[in-house]
């Protein structure tokens, strides 16, 4: 019988075919999108949660019944 050459073994005397890597750029290249996009999610999300508690304390004193709820920054 004829051997085909879909088999996975090579002939006798025959280098195997290598398969084809991925180029390393895309690889750092894709790790570095990730990145960047966790940060700016991380980002985001301390800038939410630092305005929503300052909202959070606003609506406390207001709910309290003060009438001067503003922020005051202390003298250095």
């Amino acid at each position: 019988m004829s051997t085909s050459k879909l088999e996975s073994k090579p002939e006798p005397g025959e280098k195997p075919k290598s398969r084809l890597k991925p180029r390393s750029g895309d690889n750092r290249r894709g790790a570095i999108a990730g990145l960047i996009i966790a940060i700016l999610i991380l980002g985001v999300g301390w800038w939410l949660a630092r305005d929503l508690t300052a909202a959070s304390k606003m609506q406390d004193c207001l709910m309290s019944g003060r009438s001067n709820c503003n922020v005051i920054e202390p003298a250095r």
